[in-house]
């Protein structure tokens, strides 16, 4: 039996263990498996010689590789629990805690503008007994266009710029067509909030392909124009602050006759003339009109016995006139310096 090799194997253990720049739990793993591993152990292969050896030699021989393996063992183990003091008191190190350092400052969030406006919204209609109905935003033909009084050759059409997703499916143009839909399902009195995502192939400083649309519909008896900005006067008031007030310009829709541009006092300035109303005292914010008998007869109500009023305005250009925002792709772009300056 050759000792010597015995000897080699420790001196290569203890070389291979000096060698190592640095002792951690994943450089000790392989020095363990190049000596320890089953089957391609350095260790291990000694036992693979066993055959050879005479019999004379073999227990003696096993008991050499037994001692050598417990030796190796030995150094590993504490190698290894050298290595993990050391690991555990860097970790120490990096970790620890000052707890009589003052706490970091977390910023807080803030609502999008957007949501912002069509809360403020919600919350002003609400006190007057508006309900909300929120559509689809996948509509028929029918119902975004035909039944408010735009047939396929109306002219009207032009104005949308519509995504068509087929012949008869589109993405809404406008939040109007859940007038159609409550109207068809109830009859009056009528009083609707119809908020959300509408539509139109536009884009440019003021416009987005998608933004957001607040509908309103009243359908009652006796119901007029006088009681539109009645409503409108209150609306803005809440909304904008005391002492604003609305002003109808005589416009076209389709599905409204008469039909008006409503515009507010500038909020601002109190009318005097600013950048922000181009000088004029005024601003304009929304669509509006009594309800075309036409579409009231549609949906199978009585234009003998019931009138309505109905107005769209657009959240973004509430948002951006209320907050100063100058691009409507800050909007969408959620930069958070913009965000910041919301002052809820």
């Amino acid at each position: 039996m050759d000792k010597k090799q015995f000897e080699d194997l420790k001196q290569r253990f203890a070389e291979r263990a000096e060698q190592m720049q640095e002792k951690n739990s994943e450089t000790l793993y392989a020095l363990r498996k190049e000596f320890l591993d089953r089957k391609d152990g350095l260790v291990s292969g000694l036992m693979k010689q066993m055959k050879s050896v005479p019999s004379a030699e073999k227990a003696d021989f096993g008991k050499e590789v037994n001692a050598l393996k417990d030796w190796v063992l030995e150094k590993l183990t504490a190698l290894e629990k050298q290595a993990r003091e050391a690991e555990l008191n860097h970790r120490y190190e990096t970790e620890k805690i000052d707890v009589t350092l003052p706490g970091t400052e977390i910023p807080r969030g803030n609502l999008h503008p957007d949501t912002l406006v069509r809360n403020q919204m919600i919350e002003a209609f609400a006190g007057m007994g508006f309900e909300i109905y929120e559509g689809a935003e996948i509509e028929t033909d029918y119902y975004n266009f035909t039944a408010l009084n735009t047939p396929k050759d109306h002219p009207a059409r032009d104005m949308q710029d519509t995504f068509y997703l087929s012949d008869k499916f589109l993405l809404r143009t406008q939040t109007s067509a859940g007038q159609i839909h409550v109207m068809e399902k109830q009859k009056p009195p009528i009083k609707i909030l119809s908020p959300g995502k509408v539509f139109r192939s536009d884009d440019d400083a003021t416009h987005s392909p998608m933004f957001t649309q607040m509908e309103g519909l009243v359908v009652d008896k006796g119901i007029t124009l006088c009681d539109l900005q009645g409503m409108l006067d209150k609306f803005v008031e809440k909304f904008f602050g005391a002492g604003v007030k609305t002003r109808l310009r005589p416009s076209y829709f389709p599905f409204t006759e008469p039909s008006v541009e409503v515009d507010v006092s500038c909020f601002s300035c109190g009318g005097k003339g600013c950048r922000l109303c181009k000088g004029t005292g005024w601003i304009e914010i929304l669509g509006a009109g009594v309800v075309n008998k036409k579409v009231l007869e549609n949906c199978g109500i009585d234009s003998d016995v019931y009138s309505g009023f109905a107005f769209g305005i657009g959240i973004e250009r509430v948002a951006m006139l209320k907050y100063g925002i100058g691009n409507i792709k800050y909007l969408f772009e959620s930069d958070l310096r913009v965000l910041r300056q919301i002052n809820a």
